[in-house]
């Protein structure tokens, strides 16, 4: 899974610093370009070989959207393509393991940014600070959640989908300062304790949070539904999400 991120991760930065590429619209009005594609054939080919019996769930394929399971692969190959459209950098790519229900093991890389999250076998996250050869780890950290002190929180917010019921959901705390950062980036940021909490009033699918929710369980932070604060379990109907906050364990949650 590691290697087929960095991989993925080499095809859309070569798309990334073109001069130019195609920006085409799908069914639900979201943005696709050519970069989503080459990285989804090559993650997909790469996880079907490795893993035949194993379903496997990808934004870019509607067809895998009609499978139901509860321990499946599931991948985002680029998620935050408005970010790669806009140049902005806060794009990822996105490879999960769910089992019964819950993301147990997942890869979120972000090329633009030379950042790699990853869970080991033993469930600890970790963050790999390079060179990032294809086919061996380098020096991994392991990361933690903040020990947060709620007089004094960091919030981390969507770049792209911050509303105003987002932000009265936001100040229920005391926040010592936000930050926004677009994708999947948003759960890593919490699991190296460089936020407190991201909360997500909108649309998301669980492509979209699989990875980074892994990765956050890793380093000790829980995601869980806004309505009931139970956790968010994977495997749902459609594979769309509800509403949902991501957090370390100290934060003393507010009611929606």
């Amino acid at each position: 899974m590691r290697r087929l991120a960095l991989e993925a991760g080499d095809v859309i930065m070569e798309i990334y610093n073109s001069d130019d590429f195609d920006v085409k619209v799908k069914s639900d009005e979201s943005p696709v370009t050519a970069a989503d594609e080459a990285a989804d054939a090559l993650i997909s080919a790469g996880l079907r070989a490795a893993f035949p019996d194993v379903m496997l769930v990808t934004e870019e394929q509607a067809a895998s959207h009609t499978q139901s399971g509860d321990t499946f692969l599931i991948v985002d190959p680029l998620d935050g393509t408005k970010e790669f459209i806009h140049r902005r950098g806060d794009f990822t790519v996105n490879i999960a393991l769910v089992e019964n229900g819950v993301p147990t093991r997942g890869v979120v890389y972000a090329p633009a940014r030379n950042r790699l999250f990853y869970t080991t076998a033993d469930g600890q996250s970790v963050e790999e600070t390079g060179p990032f050869d294809k086919a061996a780890p380098g020096a991994t950290s392991p990361i933690s959640v903040a020990d947060s002190d709620n007089a004094a929180l960091m919030v981390v917010a969507s770049k792209s989908h911050r509303d105003q019921a987002t932000d009265d959901y936001i100040n229920k705390y005391a926040v010592k300062d936000m930050k926004s950062a677009g994708s999947s980036l948003k759960f890593c940021l919490v699991a190296t304790g460089e936020a407190d909490i991201y909360p997500r009033l909108g649309r998301t699918m669980e492509w979209d949070t699989a990875a980074g929710h892994a990765v956050l369980a890793g380093a000790g932070g829980e995601v869980v539904r806004f309505d009931d604060l139970t956790p968010l379990r994977y495997g749902k109907d459609t594979y769309a999400n509800p509403f949902f906050i991501a957090h370390a364990p100290g934060v003393t949650l507010q009611e929606s």
